[in-house]
């Protein structure tokens, strides 16, 4: 099944380019250290005697966050070293910047065709390999295969569209799955469909998300007062655009709208998943008339209504400004969902929209706990904000049960670093 992949491979990579360089050209960073896609890995230090390599690949900047903890458990294991590599220029200069310090090297993921995959691995020669959440890529758990170097899936879990396909052509999932060791699934509904697709049930562990291990450093008032000023919002409510996808920052526009015009003193604070989109959410704010401020441009001038945080890593920072939260990727058409653990973590009220197909599990808990409301649309979304800016009760209420929810689902990192020393002692 492999030599099929490797044969299909290049005639795909031959209809990808225009996508992928155009994707490239509006996000940017993508120019340095690009050989390293084509199996060119940075230097690394020797192998030493003693000392296991664990080659850790997380894709983007969410999962690059959520890895933190494991990082910095695996730094303390003076027999453990890590070669970190991730997908996207955001994952990149954010592992850069926060992890340099714990890790043997940091690169970018190989293009998983054969001679490049090859060329990584004769270079890196982890003795453990780990892919985070839905990162399955052939050729890579091939090439650990034929080493015999164990694959270890953590914060494993399968979306309702990747769960249908591989359900569909489960004739090539099981190759594919059969070269995994281990899968550390992030909940129970993920441990299951892993099942249905025949992976044997003794390799399958549920250790939970590890994202809901996440611990976010709080800023103190004077610092959310200075972060304010720099926004250019005052001492109002702050409603949140949390990694907005295209035509979710008309929908907050509007919400935003209708709260002004009942009285609800209010501010916008907008971060789009996709910082290279500030043309196309500047353009919309133009048309609005609204006053506007991007965090890129620095400081604000003087006051404004509507703040775009278009950075990368800030919006744990920026969350905590937030009297309610939207969750982005959720409005029709969107459905896959961003992540609401942060915001939940930090005792924030949550709204989403109808279906957070990636966060099936965590979206139903935080509906059931009360600490979340569902909309079906972007006018359900102006209703939910006007009944929630009038009730400041019932946003108590959400906040605390948002907050005990995610005490109530920590541990996560605690049992997944216990199979991967297992791992590494075996």
């Amino acid at each position: 099944m492999i030599w099929l992949y490797r044969f299909l491979f290049p005639p795909a990579m031959l209809l990808a380019p225009p996508y992928y360089l155009l994707r490239m050209r509006r996000r940017g960073g993508y120019r340095a250290d690009f050989s390293q896609r084509f199996g060119a890995t940075p230097t690394l230090p020797p192998k030493r005697t003693g000392v296991k390599r664990v080659w850790l690949q997380a894709v983007s900047v969410g999962e690059m966050l959520a890895i933190a903890p494991l990082l910095e458990a695996l730094h303390a294991d003076a027999a453990v070293e890590v070669y970190l590599t991730t997908t996207t220029s955001t994952g990149y200069a954010l592992a850069r910047e926060r992890y340099a310090g714990l890790v043997a090297g940091i690169g970018y993921f190989p293009v998983d065709w054969w001679l490049f995959s090859r060329r990584a691995w004769r270079v890196v020669r982890p003795d453990l390999v780990i892919l985070t959440e839905g990162e399955r890529w052939p050729e890579h758990i091939h090439q650990a295969k034929v080493r015999g170097v164990p694959v270890l899936a953590v914060n494993a879990r399968l979306s309702d569209r990747s769960f249908r396909r591989m359900m569909k052509f489960r004739g090539l999932a099981a190759p594919l799955l059969g070269g995994i060791t281990r899968v550390l699934a992030g909940s129970a509904q993920d441990a299951e469909r892993f099942r249905e697709l025949g992976f044997a049930a003794d390799r399958i562990t549920t250790t939970g998300n590890i994202k809901l291990d996440v611990t976010i450093p709080l800023i103190g008032e004077d610092e959310k007062q200075a972060l304010r000023r720099e926004l250019g919002f005052g001492d109002e409510p702050v409603l949140l655009g949390s990694s907005t996808w295209p035509g979710e920052e008309a929908a907050l526009i509007s919400a935003y709208r209708a709260l002004r015009a009942e009285g609800c003193a209010v501010r916008l604070l907008l971060v789009p998943r996709h910082a290279e989109r500030r043309a196309e959410v500047e353009a919309l704010l133009k048309a609005s008339g609204l006053s506007y401020h991007f965090r890129s441009r620095g400081v604000a001038a003087g006051p404004v209504e509507v703040a775009v945080g278009d950075t990368t890593g800030e919006l744990r920072r920026l969350t905590q400004l937030a009297t309610v939260v939207f969750v982005g990727k959720s409005l029709p058409p969107h459905h896959e969902g961003q992540t609401p653990v942060e915001a939940a973590a930090l005792g924030k009220p949550v709204v989403f929209g109808p279906e957070l197909t990636n966060f099936k599990v965590i979206a139903r808990e935080l509906r059931e706990a009360g600490a979340a409301r569902a909309v079906a649309d972007a006018d359900g979304l102006i209703v939910a904000f006007q009944e929630l800016w009038v009730d400041a009760a019932s946003r108590e209420r959400m906040a605390a049960a948002a907050q005990a929810w995610h005490r109530a689902n920590q541990g996560a990192v605690a049992r997944t670093l216990a199979v991967i020393r297992a791992e590494l002692a075996g």
